[in-house]
């Protein structure tokens, strides 16, 4: 088994294409940790998966990636119990139909899908140094090239739109791979993301009026879960991989992102910015 004794969390792990992910690794022989905001969810989740793969090194952790007491409470937890972490896969993600505030004020969608995942990835930097060989992997979304990043209005509070709203938090998580990539050093850690399909799930039931009708008209081109969980897998098990660092991947292959994702000062900017929302500096390599 590719996996064994390799150890993977991913958030967002209870349905979609983190479950599918999940299992996938499992069934190689990962122990897996599933970082879920429902426990219930999470537990019966991992009870399915063990079922399903005969491997019953799955846990469940509870966090809340819209919060950032969460998340500190989390990685603290992780941190305690675990001694290395071999790969992250940065999975979940939201999609919200109005403007909506986290705890901290931020807008959801940018406070879940980049901010809870900046302050997650530099929480867990010293358990993935420690494995010696570790990845970050950061579902992102061919949604990343439809908008134009305004990084004066990162919260959306100007003539919110759901879709915008995820296409720049897409753009960020791509922005942070790169960078993060040139932060680190890729002979103990790489950082990469990915486009995982157009996913069979629930993802877009919040969307209403024209953004709902423009996604279902997608619905003949969508994928399983299953297919969709196929590059992050690909990323955190493959060999072939061993060493890439800050690429972008579609369908298991290096693809290419939008030319906007590799303006370094906008990167810069950005991981500042993060820096400064979250109030964790992350340290270099």
């Amino acid at each position: 088994m590719r996996m064994l004794d390799r150890s993977v969390l991913l958030t967002g792990a209870n349905s979609g294409i983190g479950k599918a992910a999940a299992a996938e690794l499992a069934k190689q022989g990962a122990s897996v940790i599933l970082a879920c905001r429902d426990k219930a969810k999470g537990e019966a989740a991992r009870q399915e998966i063990v079922s399903d793969t005969g491997n019953d090194r799955i846990d469940v952790l509870v966090v809340d990636l819209a919060s950032f007491a969460s998340i500190r409470t989390f990685a603290a937890e992780v941190t305690r119990r675990y001694d290395k972490l071999d790969v992250l896969i940065n999975n979940a993600g939201i999609m919200m139909d109005k403007w909506t505030p986290t705890p901290e004020g931020l807008e959801t969608i940018m406070g879940v899908n980049h901010f809870g995942t900046f302050l997650l990835t530099g929480l867990l930097r010293d358990l993935l140094k420690a494995s010696g060989r570790s990845r970050i992997i950061t579902v992102s979304s061919m949604a990343h090239k439809m908008y134009q990043f305004n990084m004066d209005d990162l919260h959306n509070k100007q003539r919110f739109l759901a879709s915008r709203a995820y296409g720049q938090s897409k753009l960020a998580n791509i922005l942070f791979t790169y960078e993060l990539a040139r932060r680190l050093n890729a002979s103990e850690t790489t950082a990469n993301c990915l486009h995982p399909g157009i996913v069979r799930t629930s993802f877009a039931k919040r969307l209403t009026g024209l953004e709902r009708l423009s996604f279902a008209a997608l619905r003949p081109f969508m994928i399983p879960a299953e297919q969709g969980a196929a590059t992050s897998v690909f990323l955190a098990s493959s060999p072939k991989v061993e060493g890439v660092t800050g690429r972008y991947f579609v369908r298991c292959k290096e693809a290419s992102s939008s030319r906007r994702s590799h303006d370094r000062a906008l990167a810069h900017r950005l991981w500042e910015e993060s820096e400064r929302v979250t109030g964790f500096e992350h340290r270099g390599d």
